[in-house]
């Protein structure tokens, strides 16, 4: 692998699960596993890079407006494949960390996703960020509306503290897979300079090859937030 910058916090917008099944007469549910397969193939790769944070869109808030059996067939790869991949991760020193609005999924799955971090190793040098039931808007908002009920002013770095990503650097690169172009209400505020890298391959098929590739398109741009 050549030299490369190596971005510290890689997020990505896990798009085309759902194609990439059609194309193979697959149910949708059948896309979503491979993409949690992928998924974790992922955070493995990024950690053997170099990479510190990894965020990746579980679940949206728009996501809740798809079908029922859609939503419950995402919650059930939760329950069957939530805990042991976590514990995959932590063999390997990593740690994970839970962001978005949590107080509508089904208690089990709650109880889940709270019972997994309580094993976690204490210090890592990895970790990998879900963001399930997310969305920057509705991030956005519950942070002004705290920093409101706090009866002061604050400045850029006090406002950071009020978002669900408060102690997590900003997103270096921002990758999305299955060939759309837009952030679709993720980190907008995070990623205000953040590179932007768009493919058209789906997200079950981004391995290890592909990230490789998203860094290599990195490593050439030059970041200049905001100066000549």
């Amino acid at each position: 692998m050549p030299s490369l910058n190596i971005p510290r916090h890689v997020a990505v917008i896990m798009d085309g699960n759902g194609r990439w099944a059609k194309k193979r007469l697959m149910p949708r549910s059948f896309g979503h596993k491979s993409g949690m397969d992928a998924m974790i193939k992922l955070a493995e790769c990024a950690q053997d890079c170099g990479v510190k944070y990894l965020t990746v869109y579980v679940l949206s808030t728009e996501n809740f407006k798809r079908p029922k059996e859609e939503i419950e067939a995402l919650f059930e790869l939760i329950r069957k494949y939530f805990t042991e991949n976590v514990k995959k991760l932590y063999a390997r020193g990593a740690k994970i960390r839970i962001i978005g609005d949590l107080s509508i999924l089904p208690e089990d799955i709650r109880k889940t996703l709270e019972e997994s971090q309580k094993t976690m190793p204490e210090t890592a040098e990895f970790t990998l960020v879900f963001a399930i039931n997310y969305g920057s808007r509705s991030e956005i908002l519950k942070a002004v509306n705290r920093a409101v009920e706090g009866g002061k002013a604050v400045d850029e770095e006090q406002f950071a503290n009020y978002l669900y990503t408060a102690d997590i650097p900003d997103p270096d690169l921002i990758i999305r897979t299955g060939g759309e172009k837009r952030l679709s209400n993720f980190l907008v505020y995070q990623a205000a300079y953040a590179e932007l890298y768009f493919t058209n391959v789906y997200f079950p098929d981004f391995n290890k090859r592909q990230f490789l590739k998203a860094l290599e398109e990195y490593s050439k741009r030059e970041r200049r937030f905001g100066n000549i």
